[in-house]
């Protein structure tokens, strides 16, 4: 990306990272953050995106434009709420299964 993205954070790296670790409110993003992450592309078509959610059980991925360039985030959500999707059902199961690594670098 251009302007690269450097990391995600999520509410399940601040419980991991900060709160188990007993790090304060003054702690910093960048100790919390996920550096590695997996992201999409704009035009990938979202059968695909779900698939990869749900195989590496997270609930939302950056979305980049082919420049590598951040254009937005997309969650499961929005995939719900774009329409009727088949593997919707599906991909939620996979991503709410116990164990893994519920992780973006999964």
């Amino acid at each position: 990306m251009r302007d690269p993205l450097v990391g995600m954070i999520t509410d399940r790296d601040m419980a991991v990272r900060a709160v188990a670790e007993g790090r304060g409110s003054d702690a910093k993003v960048r100790d919390v953050m996920s550096a590695k992450f997996r992201c999409c592309f704009e035009d990938e078509d979202v059968d695909d995106v779900l698939r990869n959610m749900g195989e590496i059980q997270v609930r939302r991925l950056p979305v980049g434009n082919r420049d590598r360039r951040l254009v937005g985030i997309v969650s499961l959500s929005d995939t719900a709420a774009g329409g009727d999707t088949p593997r919707l059902g599906e991909v939620l199961r996979e991503i709410a299964q116990p164990g893994g690594q519920h992780s973006q670098t999964h």
